[in-house]
Order: structure tokens, then sequence, then C-alpha cells
């Protein structure tokens, strides 16, 4: 089959054999393929993949299921399905944890359910597993026009909370407030603090890929027993720390990344999605935000998008 290669921070064509099945794995003809920052960390050596996964780049697709393990048990055969994958999606043919994959609903493209998986469920897990947000409280969500900010803007709102997002530009802000963010905030020409406090603000879940900096800036904008969840480090690695306001308002920090997530981990956060949110998808209450679709023979350009954050919302790539 034809697959992806990442060398020397840059991305070609190459070929290798279809992967392997695990008796508890399909194997997916891909159709399209969600371009993640972390593809492009892994392209630049700088986040390898974890022991065990593929090597090949790509966590997420939406594809055609064309075999299955001897485990797996349903009529899988030939479905249309979107998935998060342990790398390899950048290929012809990926072999995914069944238990993991889930129905692409008849009215959504592959394209569009290429867009969903990542970004959706790392948005779920950080607002009501880690995040515990719940109807009438405040969401501060930074990056808010990224893939993982506009899951997470649109979920939150379906939940009933308010949303209050950052983002680097006007029209990030202005796409942000579109899927639904109450409060916009351009941090390049705001404080988001100081914003705060002047709409007499307090964020009870905050997500956080950007830390360093922001770190005590979250801190002062936290109501009691804020949740703050980690999931990168965009501004910088280390900080220093108010302990005494993080203790004066019981702030519960938590750091979380789902690509090295056990399996078991990633089967209940897919049951807990599916089982809140499906529905809302299947019927185009979500817009799946997707910033452009190109062919996968245009990868590095898929991957000088992120790289330069030039957009709003999801990059995919279409297998053909």
């Amino acid at each position: 089959m034809r697959y992806i290669k990442h060398e020397d921070s840059q991305l070609h064509f190459a070929q290798t054999d279809k992967p392997a099945l695990k008796d508890n794995e399909v194997l997916i003809a891909v159709a399209a393929i969600g371009v993640n920052r972390a593809d492009c960390l892994q392209r630049q050596g700088k986040y390898p993949a974890p022991k065990g996964d593929s090597e090949i780049l790509g966590l997420e697709c939406a594809g055609t299921i064309v075999e299955k393990g001897s485990a797996v048990s349903g009529d899988w055969l030939n479905k249309r399905v979107f998935t998060l994958c342990a790398g390899g999606a950048y290929s012809e043919y990926v072999a995914v944890d069944a238990a993991q994959v889930m129905p692409l609903p008849d009215e959504m493209t592959m394209a569009e359910g290429a867009a969903i998986s990542e970004v959706y469920l790392t948005a779920f897990s950080a607002l009501f597993q880690f995040g515990q947000l719940k109807a009438g409280q405040t969401a501060l969500i930074h990056a808010g026009a990224s893939g993982v900010g506009g899951a997470a803007i649109q979920m939150a709102k379906r939940a009933g909370a308010q949303v209050v997002i950052t983002a680097g530009s006007d029209e990030k802000c202005e796409h942000a407030k579109q899927l639904g963010a109450d409060h916009t905030i351009n941090y390049k020409t705001a404080d988001f603090v100081e914003y705060f406090k002047a709409n007499n603000l307090q964020a009870n879940t905050i997500v956080d890929p950007v830390s360093g900096s922001y770190l005590n800036k979250n801190a002062a904008v936290a109501a009691m027993d804020c949740q703050i969840v980690m999931l990168a480090f965009l501004d910088a690695r280390f900080a220093e720390v108010d302990f005494a306001r993080l203790l004066s308002k019981r702030i519960s920090f938590h750091a979380s990344t789902l690509r090295n997530r056990s399996i078991e981990f990633k089967r209940d956060l897919k049951e807990q999605f599916i089982s809140r949110f499906y529905d809302d998808l299947a019927n185009g209450l979500f817009d799946c935000n997707i910033y452009k679709t190109l062919n996968w023979q245009e990868a590095n350009e898929a991957h000088r998008i992120l790289d330069n954050n030039e957009n709003s919302g999801k990059v995919v790539m279409l297998v053909e």
C-alpha cells in the first residue's frame, strides 16, 4: 500500500505492506485523514509514536471497513466509519481497535468524519471527564479557533455552559463566535485577565494548550474549585507558580494527552462521547469546522498551514 513517509522533516509517498490485523481490529480503507499538530511535531522529530503504535503519521481518519479480526463481532464489513488511530492514518489502509470505531452518519461526508475524532474526543475529555463542566458554569477555552477549541465551544454550549475563548486575531475570534462562543478575546490586543475583571467573569473549567505564562493568569480568572486542564505547552515548558492562589481557590490542575492513553481509556471515552453527543452530531447540530480540504498529495502544504498557525478549524486530506 502507499503511505506518506516523514523523513528529514518532509513528507513523501512510499510503499509498505498492509498492516496485519490483530483479533480485536478492523482494517479500514482510508478515504480522508484529519491533520493534527501532533502530526507536525512527529514529522519534526519532537513527538515520537508511543511504543507499539504505528510509526506512520496520522491519529484519525474516516473510511470503509474492508476486513475484520477474528474476535470482532457484528456486521462491520463495508461500513463507513470514523475513528481515532494509534498512528498509521496517513496510508491507504489502517488497522484500528474495533471498539474505538464509530459509524459515520449517512448525512456526513468522509472529510467531515475525518475532522471529528481527535478534536472532539480530546475536547470532551478536557471539558467533562477532567474539567467537570456543568450547565450554568463558565468555560475558558484558549486557542478557541483551533480544531479542539471549535469542538470544545460547541459541546460546552450544548451542555448549557457560557463560553469564553482566546485567539490570536480578530478573524479567529469571529470564527469562534460563529461556532457559539459568548465572549471572544484577541490575546494580541487585550489581556484576558483584565477582560474577565471588566466583565465580572470567573472560569469554572479552563482548557489550555498554551501553558507557560498562562498558568498564573488562568489562576487569576479561576472560580473556586476550578478545573484547569492542560493539553500542551505552546507558550513555554516551565513557569513559576503562585501556589497560594491555587490553594486559596482550591484549583485542580490536570495535564492530559490522548495519544498515549490505554486502549481501555480510549474505548470508554468513545462510549461516553457517543452516549452524550453522537445524536447531535448525526443530526447536524455540530459544525465539523473544516478550514481546508486538500488531496493527500498536498501533505506538505497541509503541514505548512498548521506550522504557521494559519487555520481556523481542521485541515483534512482526501486519499485519492
